[in-house]
């Protein structure tokens, strides 16, 4: 699989990764799809402390013992659990950030994470405090890059001016285009990778499944319709889902896609796009021409 620098964090990550965010919670199928990642050619590996109360983390770790040096690991912090409170609280202290990040190395059985990302934020949050913590854990060891993932263009601007981020993660599919306006320009200047989240829009844009919900600033109909303009441009070597995956990795400033996989044959799916033909200018024009050009309405 081809392999892509991470921003400048010297990180070189698969263009196609892994959101383990849908595994599960049973042992046995999550890692199974893990290792089968893995061995075809997966290396980045993302997850939270967020994730299924850290049983996520817990079951990464389980499935990169003994593969860890093949293995780009990514994790998140920010969510804070709270004692005898039910839900998370957000949480962007330094203080929490150093404390965090122990426990997530606890669950996943390591050392050293190789991206600590925050897991969202505001303008709002002490941004020089969280900045202090991801650097001293840098220099510590800890980690060896950090980012943020965030939705929210003027937070993502704030890191990009204030701090040394080598990535940003966030979502980007065909029906998902409010980076391209927003940040992605930006980024690609600036040297900072991209981790284009929900390629296929939670299934929205997945072959050989008929999408049952509306996705923002698409309803069903809409959708359906989308999805019949979009089949021009599918072939016996790139279907639906190859075709979404490779839109989103046609941007210059992606680094790499983390479709999720909740069974092996969405992982085969999301994986034989790494072979699938790219888009050529002309067919990713057409789906710029089909598809809306998304703004973010809030946080701009």
């Amino acid at each position: 699989m081809k392999k892509n620098a991470l921003g400048q964090s010297g990180l070189l990550v698969g263009e196609i990764g892994l959101g383990c965010m849908s595994l599960g919670t049973e042992e046995r199928e999550a890692v199974a799809i893990i290792h089968e990642a893995l061995e075809r050619g997966v290396n980045l590996l993302d997850t939270a402390d967020l994730y299924d109360s850290g049983r996520n983390e817990e079951l990464v770790g389980i499935a990169i013992r003994g593969r860890r040096e093949g293995v780009v690991l990514a994790t998140k912090v920010g969510n804070r659990r709270v004692p005898g409170q039910t839900g998370w609280t957000w949480d962007a202290s330094k203080a929490y950030i150093l404390s965090a990040v122990k426990e997530s190395l606890r669950r996943l059985g390591t050392d050293y994470i190789d991206l600590y990302q925050l897991h969202g934020g505001t303008l709002d949050d002490p941004i020089d405090e969280t900045i202090e913590a991801f650097e001293q854990l840098k220099q510590e060891g800890f980690i060896r890059a950090y980012g943020i993932s965030s939705i929210r263009p003027n937070v993502i601007r704030e890191y990009v001016e204030r701090s040394g981020i080598a990535s940003v993660m966030s979502p980007y599919s065909i029906v998902d285009r409010r980076g391209e306006e927003a940040v992605y320009p930006l980024l690609r200047e600036q040297g900072i990778g991209v981790i284009a989240r929900g390629p296929l829009a939670s299934g929205a844009l997945a072959a050989n499944r008929e999408p049952s919900k509306a996705v923002a600033d698409y309803e069903l109909e809409e959708l359906a319709a989308l999805r019949g303009q979009l089949q021009q441009l599918t072939s016996a070597e790139r279907n639906l889902t190859q075709l979404a995956i490779r839109y989103s990795l046609g941007h210059p400033a992606v680094a790499t896609v983390i479709p999720g996989a909740r069974t092996r044959e969405q992982l085969l799916q999301n994986i034989a796009a790494a072979d699938a033909p790219a888009l050529s200018e002309e067919e990713a024009a057409l789906v710029r021409r089909v598809s809306k050009a998304n703004r973010y309405a809030l946080h701009r």
